[in-house]
């Protein structure tokens, strides 16, 4: 496999592909997001998720991957180095904000400072058209926040600071698809660059929250592995299928379709937690699609 996307990087095919990863990273992302965001804390749903997922990649990066060139590796200590920064900042920005309110504004902030990133490391230009599309896009993303803060009831006395981490994690999606997407370039099999970037990214968070993962009570426990080992499996899913995207195409458009997972959240909660659309925000989700769509056949 690592062969044929090499191989149909660039073109056509290679764009199709790419389409169709970028919008299941948004759909699991979406997914993703709401699990952190559960009933338990987020920064013990993010170590127990990402402790799953590190014992998940150990096996796949010792014995299936071929193992990292030596210039790889200074490469993947700057992945974890930007990851560590984000998760801190989405999980500072989880613990503040109501989610229907925060997540919007992380990922409407995110695809547009992406596309600017984009265009200074890989030299990717959106034409006017395109840019519109952006702008749709990321007009209705944050219209949905907005809708979403109106009819908000709790957790008002945070929401300065919520928003605030919102775009700062937004920034930090950027700069990590930025990055990522130059990393696993430097890869000979980018197979290889997933698989250690999981097990190395592991680390941190289940360290970083140790003393309140051994002051877990026995209930808590396999409820919380349960959304660990369930929310690995996302990861992989998720942020491997926007990886590859950005290998085989323009990470801009990639970076825009993934923001397609505000529509698929409101669906989740509209479908799983039975919250009301209305009017209003089918438009939204209407105009945020649109502007996808505009991006996508733009160019």
């Amino acid at each position: 496999m690592s062969a044929w996307i090499i191989q149909i990087a660039g073109t056509p095919e290679g764009a199709r592909v790419a389409s169709i990863l970028a919008i299941m990273a948004a759909f699991l992302h979406a997914l993703f997001g709401a699990l952190q965001k559960g009933r338990h804390d987020p920064w013990l749903s993010r170590a127990a998720i990402d402790l799953s997922y590190g014992v998940m990649a150990l096996p796949l990066a010792l014995f299936v991957v071929p193992w990292p060139a030596a210039h790889l590796w200074p490469v993947l200590a700057g992945a974890v180095v930007i990851h560590v920064f984000y998760k801190v900042a989405q999980a500072l920005t989880y613990q503040r904000g109501a989610y229907t309110v925060v997540y919007p504004v992380v990922r409407g902030s995110g695809p547009l400072f992406a596309v600017i990133a984009a265009g200074l490391v890989f030299g990717e230009r959106f034409n006017i058209v395109q840019w519109l599309g952006l702008l749709l896009l990321v007009g209705g993303i944050f219209g949905l926040a907005a809708y979403n803060l109106r009819r908000l009831t709790v957790g008002r006395d945070t929401l300065g600071p919520a928003l605030a981490w919102a775009l700062v994690t937004g920034a930090m999606v950027a700069l990590y698809t930025t990055y990522d997407a130059w990393g696993i370039r430097q890869a000979a099999d980018p197979f290889t660059f997933l698989a250690w970037f999981f097990l190395l990214d592991s680390v941190f968070m289940p360290l970083w929250t140790l003393r309140r993962l051994l002051r877990l009570r026995g209930p808590e426990i396999a409820p919380l592995a349960i959304r660990g080992v369930f929310g690995a499996l996302v990861a992989f899913a998720s942020f491997g299928a926007i990886m590859l995207a950005t290998r085989i195409d323009e990470v801009g458009r990639a970076a825009v379709l993934r923001e397609t997972s505000t529509v698929f959240a409101a669906l989740v909660g509209w479908v799983v937690l039975g919250e009301k659309v209305g009017p209003l925000r089918a438009g939204l989700m209407a105009l945020i699609a649109a502007g996808a769509l505009v991006v996508e056949f733009g160019a």
